[in-house]
């Protein structure tokens, strides 16, 4: 299988609060080094992409000695924290910005959805933009137009067609962004987390659709999702970026258990400092616990055990219609379940300003040997939305011990193993 990408020694630097280099004098040092034949003096200089530190360089590196190969075929998934450096390492691949150092070599042509609207033209129509997406791509008219059907007919945007995209919603946008890339079959596919602002509906077809480009057309895709879910589905390799760095690269499942181990140094605790809690004017979130029965977040959890998870906040002003939400993921990135408190708040829909808990259980004899991943947001449906931007992390590390009170050396198989009653009768 041939190498279809080849990023070496990649870098990109940027100089914070200004616009390009900044200042002319700066221009005319480059300048004056470079007919010299000398290296540009500002390559020497600058900081590691680490948006949580002020540091005390005005250059910053926001990627950095990048080197990986892509095979043609091939899914690869690229995950990270916000800041990690994703998006700009698509934009160098899509030719959207240029690297400050090293070299990338593509074979094939390149599509790219990076953003809500990218590559459209706002006053034009939607069927204006196919073509000029297509024309971009090196595409005859003829060839557009013995795909436009296809595009129209998955992007669902068939009464809107000759309306103007400015006028489109995002969802709208993203939907006819998408089916533009992948069928006008272009050697490579890029799809930022831009596929986050579809509904469930078009996520799970556009995730199908990047699945039959790869395996049936051969092409090669390059996807960025937070939804650990979606990587695992779709990508057979990963890639992990932290600060502007490849981490690591390999199997998806041992990429993405590592990513979401990094973020849970403290892994059953964490609470905020009061300068940097999460939220707005109405909400703080203030900390997260997962705790067992005797309330210690210390001792181990075991399989006859609850699993307690606290999460508390402080309410700043009136608000209505509150949610507080706690996201479960398996080691390997898979969603086992959501829940909220909204339901079991029927006699306090106003929350006033004070300090407040939302508790639940996860009964004892649910869940399996295994390592568990939390996450918690606080929202109003379709309002406004709060996250942690915290993975907590517990484990049941204890041997199951079957109902005769031997134990069992094997893990069982699957995520949860209840214990549930069972009647045994002879009927005969």
């Amino acid at each position: 299988m041939s190498s279809v990408i080849k990023v070496e020694n990649l870098s990109k630097q940027y100089r914070l609060g200004e616009v390009g280099t900044g200042t002319i004098s700066h221009d005319l040092n480059r300048w004056w080094h470079k007919i010299r034949g000398k290296e540009d003096p500002y390559l020497r200089i600058g900081e590691s992409n680490d948006r949580s530190k002020k540091g005390n360089s005005e250059y910053v590196w926001a990627l950095q000695d990048i080197n990986f190969e892509v095979q043609q075929g091939e899914v690869l998934g690229i995950i990270g924290k916000n800041g990690a450096g994703k998006s700009t390492l698509l934009k160098i691949l899509s030719k959207v910005t240029a690297p400050t150092t090293g070299s990338i070599k593509a074979k094939g042509r390149i599509a790219a959805l990076l953003e809500v609207g990218t590559g459209f033209h706002p006053e034009l129509t939607g069927r204006e933009n196919i073509y000029l997406n297509g024309t971009i791509l090196g595409m005859s008219k003829r060839e557009v137009s013995a795909k436009l059907d296809e595009i129209v007919d998955f992007a669902g945007v068939e009464r809107y067609l000759d309306t103007p995209v400015k006028r489109y919603s995002s969802g709208m946008m993203v939907r006819l962004g998408f089916a533009v890339a992948a069928h006008l079959e272009p050697e490579i596919l890029i799809v930022d987390e831009v596929l986050a602002v579809g509904d469930a509906e078009f996520q799970s077809k556009a995730i199908g659709k990047m699945q039959e480009v790869s395996s049936q057309g051969g092409r090669t895709v390059l996807f960025v999702s937070h939804n650990m879910g979606s990587i695992k589905s779709l990508c057979g390799t990963a890639l992990l970026m932290q600060n502007g760095s490849v981490t690591k690269q390999g199997k998806t499942s041992e990429i993405i258990e590592q990513y979401l181990s990094s973020d849970s140094d403290i892994e059953r605790y964490h609470a905020w400092p009061e300068e940097s809690r999460p939220g707005d004017d109405y909400v703080k979130l203030e900390c997260i616990k997962i705790v067992n029965n005797k309330g210690s977040i210390y001792d181990s959890l075991f399989s006859d055990t609850d699993v307690i998870v606290q999460v508390y906040y402080e309410i700043l002003k009136d608000i209505r219609n509150l949610r507080v939400v706690a996201n479960f993921l398996s080691f390997d990135g898979v969603e086992i379940f959501s829940t909220s408190d909204f339901r079991y708040q029927d006699e306090i829909r106003l929350r006033t300003p004070g300090k407040y808990s939302s508790c639940f259980t996860i009964p004892k004899n649910t869940l399996n040997v295994s390592r568990y991943f939390v996450s918690v947001d606080i929202d109003i449906p379709l309002t406004r939305s709060i996250v942690a931007n915290k993975t907590l992390s517990f484990s049941i590390d204890e041997l199951i011990i079957n109902e005769l009170g031997q134990t069992i050396a094997r893990k069982p198989s699957g995520v949860i193993h209840p214990v549930y009653p069972w009647a045994i009768t002879k009927i005969a």
